[in-house]
């Protein structure tokens, strides 16, 4: 089921009648039954996945806590803090025992699935070119599986939840349903957030009472979703994607604008997304950790990292950047460390080497601006870390305005439909431009723009960043409901209106970006 289907718009109120209507010890069965529905409505074959994953990784989580409890019995909690040791229930008991099978034997289950629906396709024919290359006979045919919807997202959770186990950070759900009540969350199965069980399963089993504040929060919170998705994103894809699909016919000035509009477009398709999850999450009180903090508004691409796709940076940074060595190593390692997790992180995107290189270029920029830091800053700036350092107005909005072209850049591409398009665009980015006011008009023919049409983007970008702006120091949501009673539903109603004729009246309804991933 979709967020932007009509459907959902009379699933979310009978769930939450149904939630708040039964005693808090039954409120899971009741989430369940809507994770079942919400997952099984498009398709019930790959619930079967999700329910394999679910019990592959429940039980690794059981077995490392039934293990860990034998071992730590009578042992004596004082022991080295160097020797790979952790906290378990008030013991210190060894990371590195015998039970590491019961952590690598799921990673390995649940990645090799998720290597078979999503990469199979994208080795074999990474395979079949290197074979043409050196002239070999050999061409393998294409499995065309389907990517089940939200595999990505709900096997790094399950990943998650067993490292978390094993580490001893969290103890292992004994009840399985209440654990696949938590993998199979509906707002966010599908497209994220990541969540951690560390957060989710606590509110789970301990529901919070009824919050009319937050659940206002939440509502206002989806009607901002909507927004960003129905109306900016899906508006912005039609000149978008006539240029992409089309790029070898375009140069210059174009190739930058749709890139420009593609960076807002997904900004707003998947922080849309996210909105709408967070805030049907906080209808049914439970809290979910933000995924998208004014991202355009970054300095540099570490900080852009730091506020892009939250859940998902956090996710490689604890369980593959950390665990590699992290900052901890030296300087040649630790630039290592970063491009391979970037690289990685690049691959989780998507099945093509345009998602490898989008990866590889946001590692050169963090590995460069390291460099910067640590060898060209002044002095007694190079043993502080980046945000702690007081900067100039002029220089805050000089590295914005450059964090902001190379983040785009990189996004086209992330956008290109593959490795030679994307190379394309890149090299004839540049063409043309000497010529601007000819390249400006060429422009706008191209993607049937006109003075009217790339006014009413600016304005929307505009209220976007103005709004994000306000992020960067306040909650916009919970600040919005402090205004006048007035002023809010004519805001409430205004805009509701407005998505539903612009929806109804020639919208082009486009899938969430992130459902291919």
């Amino acid at each position: 089921m979709l967020f932007t289907e009509v459907t959902f718009a009379f699933f979310l109120p009978i769930i939450f009648i149904l939630y708040w209507a039964v005693p808090k010890k039954q409120r899971w069965i009741v989430l369940l039954a809507a994770d079942i529905f919400f997952y099984m409505y498009g398709g019930p074959l790959f619930i079967l996945l999700l329910i394999g994953i679910a019990l592959v990784t429940w039980g690794s989580g059981r077995c490392i806590e039934t293990g860990r409890s034998r071992d730590s019995t009578g042992v004596e909690s004082a022991q080295s803090a160097n020797s790979g040791e952790t906290e378990y229930r008030g013991r210190t008991v060894s990371a590195n025992s015998s039970h590491i099978f019961y952590l690598i034997a799921p990673v390995v289950i649940v990645v090799g699935l998720l290597a078979l629906f999503k990469y199979a396709d994208f080795a074999i024919g990474t395979v079949a070119g290197i074979c043409r290359a050196f002239s070999i006979g050999f061409t393998p045919s294409a499995l065309k599986l389907a990517m089940p919807l939200g595999i990505s997202f709900y096997s790094f959770a399950a990943i998650g939840y067993v490292a978390d186990v094993y580490r001893g950070k969290i103890s292992a759900e004994r009840n399985f349903f209440r654990y696949f009540t938590f993998v199979a969350f509906f707002p966010t199965v599908l497209s994220g957030p990541i969540n951690r069980a560390e957060d989710i399963m606590p509110q789970i089993n301990d529901p919070a009472d009824f919050d009319a504040d937050a659940a206002s929060e939440g509502l206002r919170q989806m009607l901002w979703g909507f927004f960003k998705k129905l109306i900016i994103a899906d508006m912005l894809t039609r000149y978008v994607d006539p240029v992409f699909d089309n790029c070898e016919y375009f140069i210059g000035l174009t190739l930058i604008m749709a890139t420009v509009l593609y960076t807002f477009q997904i900004y707003c398709d998947f922080s849309g997304y996210s909105d709408i999850a967070i805030g049907t999450a906080k209808l049914l009180g439970i809290q979910v950790k933000d995924n998208f903090r004014s991202p355009y508004f970054s300095r540099s691409v570490k900080e852009f990292w730091s506020r892009w796709h939250i859940s998902l940076s956090g996710w490689f940074r604890d369980y593959v950047y950390i665990p590699l060595g992290g900052s901890r190593v030296g300087e040649a390692r630790h630039d290592l460390n970063l491009m391979l997790t970037m690289l990685l992180s690049g691959l989780w995107h998507g099945a093509d080497w345009s998602f490898v290189i989008w990866g590889g270029l946001h590692g050169i920029y963090q590995v460069t601006e390291d460099f910067c830091h640590k060898h060209l800053s002044k002095k007694e700036n190079r043993d502080k870390k980046e945000r702690d350092i007081k900067r100039s107005a002029p220089w805050n909005i000089g590295h914005g305005i450059l964090t902001f072209a190379l983040v785009s850049f990189a996004w086209s591409f992330f956008r290109a439909n593959n490795t030679s398009d994307a190379v394309y665009i890149a090299l004839h980015m540049p063409r043309g431009l000497r010529h601007i006011a000819d390249s400006y008009i060429m422009m706008l023919n191209n993607m049937g723009l006109d003075a009217l049409k790339l006014t009413g983007i600016a304005v929307l970008i505009v209220i976007l960043m103005a709004v994000d702006f306000i992020g960067l120091k306040h909650n916009v949501f919970a600040l919005y409901g402090k205004l006048p009673l007035a002023v809010r539903w004519t805001v409430y109603i205004g805009l509701t209106v407005y998505i539903i004729i612009v929806t109804l009246n020639g919208g082009q309804h486009q899938e969430f970006i992130y459902f291919r991933f």
